[in-house]
């Protein structure tokens, strides 16, 4: 208790029999940060995460489990917020995320999800009847719905492509797609269906010589690469961190490339948004927006839940992001080679390796997809199942809390099933 009851002293959290000094609302939250974990083994590293050893979890994808540190930030701050009874500044994590992610301060929204990003993305931009939009057919639910409900109410119109199997291809086939009334390329950084990656530092290049916007949903491009949104060269960047960057779920943001901020129309906004307003009977004004992204996030937030996110900023650095990014590609790559092994089993994610990093999607001759689920399940591995795109196919995401062990129990599993014959 001793221990603890200092930490949280220096954190200005009451405990009992102390008092409560000042807190300074404007201070960024502090928490304990590791020593550097880039001499530690993954074994070691696996050890900081609270998941159960009862079952393999393999479904990174769609929720990346916090560490404990992620978890231990967030539970402090709410305990120091209800202790107190300041709220803090929940924006003092901002500066932070937007250097992680090699970008201005002034061009960063802080989100819920990657949905929210890409929902002010798709109505802030002016588009107008017919106007065209690139997508792929590999799209999130995330992507389409805020697309096609824009397409239904204002008539644009949304410009579809098969994803083909390389970057080169792909990057012509968009080329090719461009008419006069294109106006915004919106395809994700990695789909959520076969994981295969898009080269938008390329396409980027080529829009930019275009004048058309590229809107890149980034739900699986943040804490998977070592990501500098301005060396990518797209506009908009909508991602989260609730996925690979293993924080907190509710948390996200969105890049809006300083030079598009104008551009890019804030229709919902709220206190934080503007410079202050009058309304009174006979006069009613808004000032002018502030002059930054933070325009697109406004109100009430969760303190904790951003102080989850600077945490897992900490997380990351602490382990070193180029490193992350070789051991989530190293275990993509031992999964791949080894279902390639196996007859029966058909690859969905690009054999290129430029064109994949973390994910890998599978099916079986012999079964349905929900049928795989069941038996991996039984067998105690977490996937997901596909059925975007028509698939009926398995998705597999690893991250760095999974080993080469577990890939072997998946693999050999995956071969057993493979000799089941209906």
């Amino acid at each position: 208790m001793k221990s603890r009851r200092s930490f949280l002293q220096k954190l200005g959290v009451g405990v009992l029999g102390t008092t409560l000094p000042t807190i300074d609302s404007s201070a960024a939250p502090v928490f304990p940060v590791p020593n550097s974990l880039a001499d530690k083994s993954w074994d070691e590293i696996r050890k900081l995460f609270p998941l159960t050893q009862d079952r393999v979890y393999m479904n990174n994808g769609t929720f990346g489990p916090c560490p404990q540190m992620v978890i231990d930030a967030i539970a402090i701050s709410y305990q120091e917020t209800c202790t107190s009874g300041e709220y803090g500044n929940y924006d003092a994590v901002r500066p932070k995320i937007a250097e992680f992610f090699g970008i201005q301060e002034t061009e960063l929204c802080l989100t819920h999800n990657t949905s929210e990003g890409i929902n002010i993305m798709a109505w802030g931009l002016d588009l107008q009847a017919e106007d065209e939009v690139i997508l792929t057919s590999h799209e999130h639910a995330g992507s389409a719905f805020p697309w096609l409900r824009r397409a239904e109410l204002d008539k644009i119109k949304l410009v579809i492509f098969e994803p083909l199997p390389t970057a080169k291809e792909n990057l012509k086939l968009i080329q090719s797609l461009v008419s006069d009334r294109t106006k915004v390329i919106a395809i994700p950084h990695i789909s959520c269906t076969t994981g295969q990656v898009f080269p938008i530092r390329e396409i980027s290049a080529f829009a930019k010589s275009k004048d058309i916007i590229t809107a890149i949903d980034g739900a699986h491009g943040a804490g998977t690469f070592n990501l500098n949104l301005h060396e990518l060269g797209c506009d908009f960047y909508a991602g989260c961190f609730h996925k690979w960057m293993l924080g907190p779920a509710g948390t996200g943001f969105l890049y809006v490339r300083e030079n598009r901020i104008d551009e890019l129309k804030a229709i919902q906004i709220g206190a934080h948004s503007s410079d202050g307003w009058t309304l009174e009977p006979n006069y009613q004004h808004l000032e002018n927006l502030v002059p930054t992204a933070h325009r697109y996030d406004y109100g009430t937030q969760s303190t904790p839940q951003r102080a989850g996110m600077g945490a897992a900023v900490d997380f990351h650095e602490a382990i070193g992001k180029d490193r992350i990014e070789q051991r989530v590609r190293e275990l993509s790559t031992y999964l791949y080679e080894g279902l390639q092994q196996i007859e029966g089993v058909e690859i969905l994610t690009p054999q290129e390796p430029e064109s994949r990093i973390s994910i890998l999607t599978f099916r079986l001759d012999s079964l349905d997809y929900q049928d795989v689920q069941v038996e991996l399940l039984g067998a105690g591995f977490r996937t997901r199942g596909i059925y975007e795109a028509g698939l009926n196919a398995v998705r597999i995401s690893t991250h760095i809390y999974n080993s080469k062990d577990e890939l072997d129990r998946l693999i050999a599993k995956v071969k057993e099933l493979s000799l089941i014959v209906f």
